[in-house]
């Protein structure tokens, strides 16, 4: 994780000793924060595997589990700007282990829904509780990090992610081949129960791990929290014409980074929910064949964060690496219903869509803070994360519907190329390079 520092504009002693701190920082807070990330990642995507069995044991129709899937995203956003506001309040520990906490409770007491109905409230309740959460740590990682490396820390930070889609499959296969009638449950319910405890382990853990801000950090020195400040204090961001959340909901900018992270997350949110569906569709059964070849895609996404968050630092330029991941997920999903009955190159296509799709989030959310000033950075980056969530209940809602409809998800992933495509054009044309620059110089 240190190969996230470049050198720093400064002497060689400088910037080796800058070096020196940020790479004690990283070893300190990043392999926890991916850890919980990769736990929060598997705790959503648990869903689409438990579906494989679940369905026929509380009657649940593709049309419902588009519903429950959604409704979580409807419960986040009511809640996910309070929480980020109430974060700049309480401190990013108490909200992040707290937050960690009743997600890992609820995870586990899904495991004993017995109707769709019963489903839909646990995710909703679900979604209340993770509210925040993403948000809070792309915040936190503010508070931390300067725009020079945020890129590939941001990188680093959702490769975690990855590495849970990588683990997810394999892992939650094993469990649902295995584990069935452990304790006198059903291989789903162990499941539920099994991925939900890790992340109320964690959180206790956090409450002793975590530090709000590198001034209050006893594992610093003195001068290792000046460089940090100097380093942070030096940012410029001409960018921000506005100051403060209510400054920040004045900026067209805001909502039109909001509608470009909609038409991303309809993409990333499908491919996590519906990805087992439709590899089943490919023609396999196998619970365990299932999870690996779902893992392949996740894979990908990992090498394509990793070069393309590298790319993105060393040119500091952020949307052009940007749309080439939009435009290439867009055109794998809209051939892939051209490939239909070929499932070898149905899942080559899958897995470059799908990596494309996942690749783009990091990418984008290097832009946020540089549109938004400090003081209106918490609720501004919640308010656009709220709008591309809106995905979540809009598009997982949709795509059931399609699915039940026409028994196939084709279509589906049509309509999400199309939105791809707008989002592209939106970002190209609605966020001009300048505004992104750092230190007054435009971006290509």
């Amino acid at each position: 994780m240190s190969d996230a520092i470049p050198s720093f504009p400064a002497t060689s002693a400088a910037s080796a000793e800058l070096k020196r701190t940020y790479t004690k920082v990283i070893w300190r807070l990043m392999p926890y924060l991916m850890l919980a990330f990769i736990i929060n990642a598997i705790d959503r995507l648990n869903l689409s595997f438990a579906k494989l069995r679940m369905a026929e044991d509380i009657l649940l129709s593709d049309a419902a589990y588009g519903i429950g899937a959604g409704v979580f995203y409807l419960g986040y956003i009511l809640f996910e700007v309070p929480s980020n506001l109430y974060m700049q309040r309480v401190g990013a520990r108490a909200t992040l282990t707290r937050i960690m906490i009743l997600w890992g409770l609820i995870t586990v007491a899904t495991a004993f829904v017995t109707s769709p109905g019963q489903l839909i409230v646990a995710r909703f309740l679900l979604g209340i509780a993770e509210a925040g959460f993403f948000p809070g740590l792309i915040l936190y990682l503010t508070y931390w990090f300067p725009a020079a490396i945020r890129g590939r820390i941001t990188a680093s930070f959702f490769m975690a992610g990855m590495v849970a889609g990588m683990i997810c499959g394999p892992l939650s296969g094993t469990i649902m081949a295995h584990l069935h009638g452990w304790l006198g449950l059903r291989d789903w319910q162990v499941l539920f129960v099994l991925t939900g405890l890790p992340a109320v382990l964690l959180g206790v853990i956090g409450r002793f791990w975590l530090t709000d801000r590198p001034e209050q950090a006893c594992w610093l020195d003195d001068e290792q929290k000046q460089q940090i400040h100097t380093a942070l204090a030096g940012e410029s961001r001409p960018s921000a014409s506005h100051s403060g959340f209510v400054g920040a909901l004045r900026d067209p900018l805001l909502y039109v980074a909001g509608l470009v992270c909609f038409c991303i997350y309809s993409a990333s949110n499908t491919v996590s929910y519906w990805l087992p569906t439709l590899v089943q569709g490919f023609g396999l059964q196998d619970l365990q064949h299932i999870g690996l070849a779902t893992s392949l895609p996740f894979m990908t996404a990992l090498c394509a964060m990793y070069i393309l968050g590298r790319s993105s630092d060393r040119h500091m330029e952020r949307r052009w690496h940007l749309s080439l991941a939009l435009l290439t997920a867009a055109a794998s999903f809209w051939l892939l219903d051209l490939a239909e009955g070929h499932a070898v190159l149905s899942m080559l296509l899958v897995s470059l869509g799908a990596a494309a799709a996942l690749a783009a989030m990091p990418l984008f959310w290097t832009i946020p803070p540089a549109l938004l000033s400090r003081s209106g950075a918490a609720g501004g980056i919640a308010i656009i994360s709220s709008l591309g969530n809106i995905a979540g209940v809009l598009s997982q809602t949709a795509v059931g519907a399609v699915k039940t409809a026409t028994g196939s998800l084709y279509l589906a992933f049509d309509l999400i190329a199309v939105l791809l495509v707008l989002g592209t054009l939106l970002l190209l044309i609605a966020i001009p390079a300048a505004r992104l620059a750092p230190e007054g110089k435009a971006l290509a």
